[in-house]
């Protein structure tokens, strides 16, 4: 019989630097990490990318099958890893969640960065390559030594893994994984590294496995495969700044982290997305800010959609460049530093750090009724600098749309790879209530315990809740996808130029697996 099993995962946080920036002088850092697929790899071809982090509680059951809960803790709080990068975890909050892993036999603890945007496994980052502080965070994260596992073996496949900052060339091997309170998942495979260029911590993908991006079944198909999991399902709640926690729910959901019904957005097809590859690619519909008097203003719409994808690997969010220039405008930010100049790197949004409590949110709207407002508490982030700066939590691209950590924090998300569903509401904490998904079919119908709150705009830290009927989004992507910004009748009207248009011109040869920003 099936085990369906749900886990609470524990999640740290912390940055990947570049360029790397002391661990706490007040700077600015962008840190891209942007996975070219494997290239190279020969012999067996079963592959795996595992993305989750847990840390035991409770095993559970009920008449659905058993479960595994296990808590989500920020890096700030839980002491994760060794005591003596406290600091440096500390200076690096809130930019990344890692998960911890279980691999041979005996067991041997490893972490690596939980990623949506990709879909592979890989640990043993090359630490000595890193400066000082950073080498101490990398060697922190554990590693993980086949000769000491009996249930290990190399395989004769190899691969190098290209990032837009950093490199990681890897050996495949296969062993047992698990998850603290969860079964023994046997012989995956995964990759080991035997070189890296900034990075800090391995990888875990949650993405499409055997059949979509690799060749061999990833930590999720592994899950349904080998009966831990009833279906390939997972529900990821980030938790707000403020809270410290988080969960992530494999094969499952947390009733008591939304109000209402989760809106579907169907996943727009590898061959219609953006770079032709199977990940959670969604149409955003508008964008529209409401400021802390409550009125919002007129929307940033997008006459035939914006294609983006849902990347738990990315600290920001990332918008094309006359778009996020608009958006920024509202917020009182200057163009960023680099518009003049389309070969310059990311560059950031500097705001008044008095925006970061004040009550307003950025609305991303996604069509139907779906509309996930994320506060100012969340989209502003504040340095440790004397006196602090503050930047806005998106940065401009055009080569891409993404939407990161600073928009899921405000999200639910359920991520559904059988039927390439998202489903999503406004995120709530009303407490714990998980239960297993026994059927995809059943997601829509499951009705969140949360109590709604009322209707406008959401004070800082309690994001609004958009209605509970489902959308339906238009999944075709448009190549050139028009934003008119302005005023409308009877709303106060946006700052930027009317007319923003934004010429896509998607052509990737290679699939990007995520992206990822610092800000110290």
């Amino acid at each position: 019989m099936a085990l369906s099993f749900l886990l609470l995962l524990c999640l740290a946080v912390f940055a990947l630097a570049w360029p790397q920036l002391p661990a706490d002088d007040g700077t600015f850092g962008l840190s891209m990490t942007l996975p070219v697929p494997v290239t190279g790899g020969r012999g067996d071809q079963r592959d795996g990318d595992a993305s989750r982090r847990q840390l035991p509680v409770d095993d559970d059951d009920d008449d659905t099958g058993t479960f595994y809960t296990l808590p989500i803790i920020h890096s700030t709080k839980c002491g994760v890893f060794s005591r003596q990068i406290e600091v440096e975890l500390a200076n690096r909050s809130d930019v990344a969640y890692y998960a911890q892993l279980n691999i041979g036999t005996p067991p041997q603890p490893v972490y690596a960065q939980l990623d949506t945007g990709s879909f592979e496994l890989w640990v043993n980052p090359d630490c000595t390559v890193l400066r000082p502080a950073d080498e101490r965070f990398c060697q922190a994260v554990g590693v993980y030594d086949p000769g000491r596992s009996s249930s290990s073996s190399l395989l004769p496949s190899t691969a190098s893994l290209r990032y837009g900052i950093g490199t990681a060339n890897i050996n495949y091997v296969r062993d047992d994984v698990s998850f603290a309170g969860s079964p023994v998942l046997s012989l995956v495979r995964f990759g080991m590294a035997t070189a890296t260029t900034d990075q800090f911590a391995g990888i875990l993908g949650l993405g499409h496995g055997q059949n979509y991006t690799v060749t061999y079944p990833n930590i999720m198909d592994e899950l349904v495969a080998q009966g831990a999991i009833r279906t390939k399902a997972y529900s990821l709640a980030l938790g707000s700044k403020t809270e410290q926690q988080g969960l992530l729910v494999l094969g499952g959901i947390d009733t008591a982290k939304y109000s209402g019904h989760l809106a579907a957005l169907p996943v727009i097809p590898a061959e219609q997305a953006p770079d032709r590859v199977a990940r959670f690619w969604v149409n955003l519909k508008s964008l529209a800010l409401t400021p802390p008097s409550g009125v919002t203003r007129a929307p940033y719409v997008a006459a035939a959609g914006l294609p983006v994808f849902l990347d738990s690997g990315a600290t920001m969010t990332l918008l094309p460049r006359a778009l996020a220039d608009a958006v920024a405008a509202d917020f009182g930010a200057p163009p960023s530093s680099s518009s003049a100049d389309p070969e310059a790197s990311h560059s950031f949004y500097e705001v008044d750090c008095s925006m970061a409590d004040a009550p307003g949110t950025l609305d991303f709207s996604f069509g139907g009724s779906l509309t996930i407002r994320v506060p100012y508490a969340e989209m502003v982030r504040r340095t440790r600098a004397d006196p602090p700066r503050c930047v806005l939590g998106f940065v401009p691209d055009d080569d891409f749309a993404l939407l990161g950590d600073t928009f899921l924090r405000s999200a639910y998300a359920v991520f559904d790879l059988e039927s390439d569903v998202v489903y999503m509401a406004q995120y709530q904490n009303c407490g714990e209530r998980q239960m297993a998904v026994r059927r995809v079919q059943d997601i829509h119908a499951i009705v969140g315990l949360c109590e709604a709150p009322a209707t406008g705009a959401a004070p800082v830290g309690k994001p609004a809740l958009p209605s509970q009927a489902v959308a339906a989004p238009d999944t075709t992507p448009a190549e050139d996808a028009t934003f008119v910004a302005g005023p409308a009748a009877g709303v106060v009207g946006v700052s930027a130029a009317a007319g923003l248009s934004l010429s896509r011109a998607w052509v990737w040869s290679i699939a990007v697996a995520m992206v990822l920003f610092h800000v110290a």
